[in-house]
């Protein structure tokens, strides 16, 4: 089952609800224009899909790693809106999207930005999916959302507020998401999808600021939870 799950109101009502388990994750890739920004991109005109290792989902007080084949500082944090799927998905309609999504969660789509960029011919997912690299919890019930553009996104580094952003921002939202990557595709219950995060990441601060050793990350999103881990050399 998920790390960090809880119980709560069925999404379906009626009775207690348990998280399916994670089988599938999927991000979106500088659906902030603020983000794509700092670090030099345009901003993209479809959704940027990449893919993190499902085995890599972590939660709440877990530790972030930092791997030994990261020669220099390069892991990075990325606060954001995680969205869990509660049934399959295919060609999904925009309108009617909402009503696969069985929960939200605080997410940190830790990133090691060399492997990222240069380490595996130019794919992401070798640079998002070392061990420890997607801490996201407690999931908080679809039902208890109102509206998942509708949400305030603070990540704190060691206490100090470095990104302050807010879903309403998405170029594509959480609806546009599910319909866009539903198309001929199914998307099976336990998918998570990574929504994307907003600016002041590490790479785009002057100077940058990686993970480093003793660091403790912090993401909060209002009405949806807190994701507190610390860093590990």
């Amino acid at each position: 089952m998920v790390r960090g799950q809880r119980s709560s109101p069925g999404w379906t009502g009626g009775g207690p609800m348990t998280f399916p388990e994670v089988v599938c994750v999927l991000g979106i890739g500088r659906n902030y224009r603020d983000h794509a920004a700092e670090l030099g991109n345009d901003a993209p005109e479809r959704p940027m899909v990449f893919a993190k290792a499902p085995f890599r989902v972590t939660g709440e007080g877990d530790p972030i790693v930092l791997p030994a084949c990261c020669e220099t500082e390069q892991v990075d944090y990325e606060g954001e809106l995680a969205v869990l799927l509660g049934r399959d998905a295919k060609d999904v309609a925009a309108e009617d999207a909402l009503s696969h999504v069985a929960g939200y969660a605080a997410a940190n789509d830790i990133t090691a930005r060399w492997w990222q960029k240069h380490g595996s011919g130019g794919q992401f997912v070798r640079g998002k999916s070392f061990d420890s690299f997607c801490p996201i919890g407690p999931w908080r019930s679809a039902e208890e959302v109102p509206d998942p553009q509708a949400l305030r996104i603070v990540t704190t580094l060691n206490g100090d507020v470095v990104q302050d952003g807010a879903t309403a921002d998405m170029i594509f939202s959480v609806r546009d998401i599910i319909a866009h990557l539903s198309q001929d595709t199914t998307l099976p219950a336990g998918t998570v999808l990574l929504t994307g995060t907003p600016s002041g990441v590490g790479a785009g601060r002057t100077p940058p600021r990686f993970l480093r050793g003793g660091d403790s990350v912090e993401v909060s999103i209002a009405g949806v939870g807190t994701l507190r881990n610390p860093v590990q050399a």
